[in-house]
């Protein structure tokens, strides 16, 4: 009995390993993107594209402690990591049913019939203890229908956890650039108080000069006007400021008052973001970005489904069987001839379903094209990213720049203005004009300085920074299986 069984189970071996695919072959698309980024952008000749983890990247200790608490308690990214979870447990799920499911069993059946429904008119009492081990509906994948669906959710899989890695590199990014718009709105308010103390001074001065008679009313109404202005630009930044306070605060998963040990910060201008990063050519870049890597996930799912669908058409062989022991006595049990065994094969073919079949093959060959084109767009959107990134990081380095050098001359302006006005030479309005002028520039410098360092940061997620290979590699196992 137990011999009979083994070549039972050494036939569905066998003709499960002789099974055939119908699932295309995978091709990856070819990337319908320019072989080379725009001529506005000047990268370094260095020797390849350098990824780094975003402790190095980001220098500033005070942000380092905000990014490190946001990948532990952001809400986000907690769900995200369990739909990492979700998406592996519905993986393993399917792998199982590549598998017979085994189960070890073990009965008592008894019964009794009344003599007036015996053909002898006695009563008969039977009892069957059974012990066996059971193989349930075991599907034999010869059209390759179950590892399709297998292939279908390891992709799915896959997809999920290069989601969860574009979204924490955009959460570390976020919490960056937040904190650099925090920077900036102090140093701004920060010159904007200078500006109002000031300007408070010099209202003042005017006012007893006026008193005086050694000045107009004209005068002081314009010194009015000027403290007037600096007070409301004060307190727009205070109030720019508290936003971006209060979505770090979102974006951490916690007040920054509430994180304990939090160093002190770096200015703007010591921050030390560099990303000057050859990237390479752009399928080169555009490749590793975990939602590119994402998108091609869900390209082989969407191929994978299709040879499910296809298969969907042909005979479908499940097997069910048990081999054990029985007697009609729980001491006869293991007694010489009591084995027994079962096996039933079962074999179906769809006949009449509506065009039912025929509409999921639709859907699935409908649902590639969607995939592909999918995939190409969120590369060239990828493209149009790193490019608008890279050249706005260059150009604003041109820009910081000029603004740096207007501003010095801005200041030696408002000197010579002022000690022109001491000197009776020019009235108050031309200095109320040097100071404008002065306090916008300097205002543009720091904004145009964390509008660099923003770029920069944001090329840390176009870059998908931290270098993963594990994807691509998992990519070509899945395609080479």
């Amino acid at each position: 009995m137990i011999d009979q069984f083994k070549k039972s189970a050494l036939v569905i071996v066998v003709a499960a390993l002789g099974g055939c695919s119908f699932m295309p072959n995978y091709e990856r698309p070819t990337t319908a993107v320019p072989p080379a980024w725009p001529d506005s952008v000047q990268l370094k000749a260095t020797t390849g594209l350098v990824l780094t983890d975003w402790q190095h990247y980001f220098t500033d200790p005070r942000l380092q402690k905000l990014i490190a608490t946001a990948l532990e308690n952001n809400r986000d990214l907690r769900i995200a990591t369990a739909r990492i979870a979700e998406a592996r447990g519905q993986y393993g799920i399917q792998l199982a049913d590549r598998f017979p499911n085994v189960n070890l069993a073990a009965s008592r059946n008894a019964s009794r019939i009344p003599g007036d429904l015996t053909s002898t008119g006695n009563i008969v009492t039977t009892q069957r203890y059974d012990v066996d081990v059971n193989v349930v509906s075991y599907e034999l994948d010869f059209w390759g229908r179950v590892s399709s669906l297998n292939l279908f959710a390891k992709a799915s899989y896959l997809a999920t956890d290069e989601a969860q890695r574009a979204f924490r590199l955009s959460l570390i990014a976020n919490v960056a650039d937040t904190y650099l718009s925090i920077l900036e709105m102090r140093e701004r308010a920060q010159l904007a108080e200078e500006t109002v103390k000031t300007r408070d001074e010099s209202r003042e001065l005017i006012l007893r000069r006026r008193d005086a008679g050694l000045t107009s009313d004209t005068d002081y109404l314009q010194a009015e006007g000027a403290y007037q202005g600096a007070v409301g630009a004060l307190a727009d930044l205070q109030q720019q400021q508290s936003a971006a306070e209060n979505l770090l605060n979102l974006l951490v998963g916690q007040s920054m008052t509430e994180i304990k040990d939090l160093p002190a910060g770096l200015s703007l201008a010591e921050q030390g973001i560099n990303s000057d990063l050859f990237a390479g050519l752009p399928a080169d870049v555009l490749l590793r970005r975990p939602d590119v890597l994402a998108a091609e996930q869900q390209l082989i799912a969407a191929n994978a489904n299709i040879g499910a669908a296809r298969a969907a058409f042909l005979p479908r062989i499940s097997l069910t069987g048990s081999a054990g022991t029985a007697s009609s006595h729980l001491t006869g049990l293991f007694d010489s001839g009591s084995g027994a065994w079962n096996f039933l094969p079962v074999i179906s073919m769809p006949l009449f379903d509506a065009g039912r079949t025929s509409a999921n093959l639709d859907i699935a060959q409908a649902r590639k094209v969607i995939a592909v084109a999918e995939y190409e767009r969120t590369i060239q959107q990828a493209f149009r990213e790193v490019a608008d990134l890279l050249s706005a990081r260059d150009k604003l380095a041109v820009q910081l720049a000029a603004i740096h050098a207007n501003a010095e001359a801005q200041n030696r302006l408002l000197r010579l203005v002022e000690a022109r006005y001491e000197a009776g030479i020019v009235n108050h309005l031309e200095v109320l004009d040097a100071e404008r002028e002065a306090f916008i520039t300097a205002q543009r410098e720091i904004q145009v300085q964390r509008l660099k360092l923003s770029a920069e940061t944001q090329l840390y997620k176009a870059l998908a920074g931290e270098g993963n290979d594990s994807s691509d590699k998992a990519t070509q196992q899945m395609v080479s299986k």
